[in-house]
């Protein structure tokens, strides 16, 4: 479908100088595939969508779609846009329509549908995605979800044969983000071609056929999701896709400040979208703190989220201890709020690991 050929972007800054964002990028894109681009802030993924559908046009390469230049002088780009839609991380919705309206504007305004056909359409889009009840409100009245929603719908509407989604989850509430990642993991099941700009490690894994790994303007690492996620060929992939999220608090004394320490664990959890135990996890260091206190040596609480996996521990670690302070009935009162509870001496001491997710 898509066939891109050393494609390069090149800015020019106010002082002369120049960026060079995008480098080398070769690939071939089928129809049917999901690709997930990933990899660090400032790695050129974004501009390589902008690029793609012309919002930002390449300074070198080429990009075949559908067999025809479309970097070709005199192509016509709006036949290109009416084929491959765009869904952006701030959703872009005409706040004086109605959420129908915005909709269906585009496909009476640039592929001339009647309005009769193109509201019947944009009824079943809204359907499709979960927010048809929403019809006639404004996109003020709206959640960032939903209008991310909206904006899915919207793109639908020009029935578009590849969609590129840049970071749609980016700019959203944690725990919104899940119902526009259902939304895409259907499409991905009905066959849509797309790309996808995204942060979410474990949902890259799941929805896509395929993952590019960016770094330094380049693709560096291309291959099938499992492949890149569980055996990674290049160190810097690895790095990049094994990564570990932490909290750290070093506690030397009943004097520490407990309700901090409390606050800052839910905003970890709801941060990197695992709200459903922002309240289990202080309630749980409510509950040990008392075992460790007792045994007057520094201890450390850690909070780790496996980007790829999804795993949560909640580590209780102290130095030169030799067994476990928990005992039977503290076990019994922590084991249903969390999966497991891992007792374990380490070089430093010993470890109480309770796996949350």
């Amino acid at each position: 479908m898509i066939s891109i050929s050393h494609l390069s972007k090149t800015y020019k800054n106010p002082d002369g100088s120049t960026l060079q964002v995008l480098k080398d990028v070769t690939c071939e894109i089928a129809s049917g595939e999901v690709i997930s681009i990933i990899g660090p802030s400032g790695t050129g993924k974004s501009t390589l969508l902008r690029a793609l559908n012309l919002l930002d046009p390449p300074t070198g390469g080429s990009i075949i779609f559908d067999g025809e230049d479309i970097l070709a002088k005199g192509y016509p780009i709006h036949r290109m846009r009416q084929k491959m839609g765009m869904v952006f991380q701030g959703f872009n919705l005409f706040e004086h329509m109605t959420v129908l309206e915005n909709v269906i504007y585009a496909p009476c305004k640039i592929r001339k549908m009647s309005p009769e056909q193109a509201r019947s359409e944009g009824m079943a889009l809204l359907r499709k995605v979960g927010i048809a009840e929403k019809a006639d409100a404004s996109p003020a009245s709206l959640s960032g979800g939903q209008k991310q929603r909206v904006a899915i719908a919207r793109c639908l509407a020009m029935r578009p044969e590849v969609i590129l989604f840049d970071e749609p989850t980016s700019a959203l509430d944690p725990t919104m983000v899940g119902e526009v990642l259902s939304v895409i993991r259907q499409l991905a099941k009905e066959g849509m071609t797309m790309l996808i700009v995204t942060h979410e490690m474990k949902f890259a894994r799941d929805v896509s056929t395929r993952v590019f790994y960016m770094q330094d303007g380049i693709i560096y690492e291309d291959g099938p999701a499992k492949q890149v996620f569980e055996a990674p060929r290049r160190s810097a992939t690895k790095d990049f896709v094994q990564r570990i999220r932490k909290e750290v608090f070093e506690i030397d004394g009943p004097d520490f400040d407990f309700l901090d320490m409390g606050s800052r664990i839910q905003q970890f959890c709801l941060k990197y979208n695992i709200p459903e135990i922002s309240n289990r996890a202080p309630v749980l260091c409510q509950m040990m703190m008392p075992a460790f206190l007792e045994i007057d040596k520094p201890l450390t609480v850690r909070i780790t989220h496996s980007e790829l996996f999804g795993d949560v521990f909640l580590d209780f670690m102290v130095e030169d201890l030799g067994e476990s302070p928990l005992d039977a009935a503290l076990r019994k009162e922590i084991a249903p709020l969390c999966k497991d509870v891992i007792e374990e001496t380490t070089t430093r001491g010993f470890r109480v690991r309770l796996k949350m997710e």
